[in-house]
């Protein structure tokens, strides 16, 4: 049977290069779902806001089994920003770079660089975490609870889309850049055995993470650390305009 999906603009990127364009009519069998038609069409449902089928809107929870009609037409728009989210986020191999930003802001990034698809979709349904990932396909995967795609190749990019896409409350300088656990505040003789003197002598505030052990300070490197942070905050301030 023949459906149309018309799609957004702001989706229409995602689509396969045969299929791209605002109005495009499907051939797809009887027991096809809404939901399989958007993935047909190369858009991840993950990637969906507002969606409906012949005018009535469709949840997200059950568009993977919302039925169709010869004829029916399914609108396809995108997801508003900022998204709401857990706070608790999974970051696929090829995104490290942006996994250690997200840590220095102060944001809960899981990431393990030999993790396999499979592995990564487990992870994120079990500890329900917003999955960031560059491979489309894999968040066409029905157990990912949610996900996001990452459009942009540049680290910097890559945190600008994320900061406007799901507007995050930012903690800097809480969390481990290695591993994403958070810091606690630790006392210059606690750190004895793991600074070089000459460390412990300039520097009187230290952190270690809760995780791993490592020992934190803010020595020259911070500079160009701190120039990170207060570009997310001037970001995020633009994004939200004036207060009040």
């Amino acid at each position: 049977m023949w459906v149309v999906a018309e799609v957004d603009r702001a989706l229409r990127f995602l689509m396969h290069r045969r299929r791209r364009g605002l109005r495009v009519e499907l051939d797809v069998g009887e027991t096809d779902t809404a939901g399989h038609v958007v993935q047909v069409l190369g858009i991840p449902l993950t990637e969906v806001g507002r969606m409906t089928v012949d005018g009535v809107p469709v949840e997200r929870k059950v568009r993977r089994n919302t039925p169709l009609s010869p004829g029916s037409l399914i609108r396809i728009g995108p997801r508003d920003r900022p998204q709401p989210h857990t706070g608790r986020f999974l970051l696929d191999v090829h995104l490290g770079s942006l996994t250690r930003r997200l840590r220095l802001l102060g944001i809960d990034a899981a990431y393990d660089p030999q993790a396999d698809d499979d592995v990564l979709a487990v992870r994120s349904a079990a500890e329900d975490r917003v999955l960031l990932t560059r491979d489309r396909g894999l968040l066409f995967r029905a157990v990912i609870p949610d996900g996001a795609f990452v459009r942009f190749d540049g680290t910097d990019d890559q945190e600008d889309d994320f900061l406007e896409r799901f507007g995050p409350t930012l903690a800097p300088w809480t969390r481990c850049l290695v591993c994403g656990d958070v810091l606690t505040p630790a006392a210059t003789e606690e750190v004895a055995g793991d600074v070089e003197p000459g460390t412990q002598r300039t520097y009187q505030q230290f952190s270690r993470c809760s995780g791993c052990g490592r020992v934190y300070w803010r020595g020259a490197h911070s500079r160009r650390l701190e120039a990170i942070v207060e570009r997310a905050r001037a970001r995020l301030e633009t994004l939200r305009g004036p207060a009040g």
